[in-house]
């Protein structure tokens, strides 16, 4: 089935061709508007330290999901031996430890 409405165009006033040099995109005024509050962020008291808190909390998580994307080859090495382990056992006959008589 066909619609007789008009689609609506989906591009932002800034994104199309006829857009005024001075008109910016959406895109473009969310990343204004987040710098600005950053820099009024850091101007506050505190928030240099709260800024710096961020980045070093960024940097840890960062680390922590290297850690994280290591732990399956971990487990896929640990599996990998206890599996040689199993088979080890079940190939080695049982001993039976024979007692020494004395000698005397």
């Amino acid at each position: 089935m066909t619609s007789s409405m008009p689609q609506k165009s989906t591009r932002t006033k800034g994104a199309t061709s006829g857009a005024k040099p001075g008109d910016k995109d959406f895109v473009t005024r969310l990343a204004d508007a987040g710098e600005e509050a950053l820099q009024r962020l850091a101007e506050l008291p505190g928030g240099q330290r709260a800024l710096n808190a961020v980045n070093e909390l960024r940097s840890r998580v960062d680390d922590l999901g290297k850690k994280v994307r290591g732990i399956d080859a971990l487990e896929a090495r640990v599996a990998k031996l206890e599996k040689e382990i199993a088979s080890l056992k079940k190939a080695a006959p049982a001993r039976r430890s024979t007692r020494r008589k004395p000698s005397a």
